[in-house]
């Protein structure tokens, strides 16, 4: 299993409020987030951050206590992680005067031989690339995405929408938050892509597939993706996380 990360704070935001978190659990098994912050000056760094923090620690806690063959351990791992990971952020918010209203989104996978678990509130993508094929795994949590849903815009027309960056669900905003999890497929040599919305308002799908068929190396990849959304103009903080399996 190969690894990669690489945040920027794109060409106009004068701070980063993306945060993410990428680690080895052991041989088989690594632990992707991505966080996208929000709130007034510093508190979506302060949130994004403390997120990626406290759902990575609940997640090396348990997985100390033993790692388990049951689908359903993998997603009750998952759902506490960002259980822990919104109460942290809702304490903070609740605690600082600056930080009220403050939260983020989260995206995370566990990445297992054979399958990946993922987790998602807000806009921050997991994409599955594998025999030449992308999948977006995840379902955005957006005004847009309703509006696609309800078929009174297109899916290529919620890119360039107006309201594309309000989001529906997020960490922190209140007590108890409802996310999805998902089990992923997944082959030898398949890729799992993480993201905030700065790299997937920019780069389509077909631009993701296309350069990941190009380059074969995860970082060189994640640094040509980085590279790609800079050069259009990156107007969001852009984070992109990788894991070949």
């Amino acid at each position: 299993m190969k690894l990669f990360g690489v945040t920027d704070v794109g060409c106009h935001r004068k701070d980063n409020q993306d945060s993410f978190v990428l680690r080895q659990l052991d041989d088989y098994t690594a632990m992707l987030v991505v966080c996208d912050g929000m709130g007034g000056y510093q508190a979506g760094n302060v949130a994004s951050s403390a997120a990626v923090e406290a759902f990575a620690t609940a997640v090396e806690e348990e997985f100390k206590n033993g790692a388990h063959d049951d689908p359903e351990w993998w997603e009750e791992l998952l759902l506490h992680a960002c259980e822990r990971a919104n109460q942290q952020v809702f304490d903070l918010a609740q605690n600082h005067i600056d930080y009220q209203g403050m939260g983020t989104t989260l995206v995370a996978a566990l990445a297992l031989p054979g399958e990946s678990y993922v987790v998602n509130v807000g806009d921050s993508r997991c994409y599955l690339i594998e025999n030449g094929m992308i999948q977006q795994v995840t379902v955005d949590h957006s005004l847009v995405q309703l509006l696609v849903d309800r078929g009174e815009i297109t899916a290529e027309e919620a890119r360039v929408h107006p309201k594309k960056n309000l989001i529906t669900r997020a960490l922190g905003v209140e007590r108890k938050v409802d996310c999805d999890l998902l089990r992923v497929e997944t082959g030898s040599g398949s890729l799992l892509l993480l993201c905030s919305d700065g790299l997937s308002n920019m780069l389509s799908d077909r631009v993701l597939l296309q350069k990941a068929l190009e380059e074969t190396d995860v970082e060189q990849l994640g640094q040509s993706l980085l590279k790609m959304t800079l050069e259009l103009g990156a107007p969001d903080n852009v984070t992109v996380v990788l894991a070949q399996l």
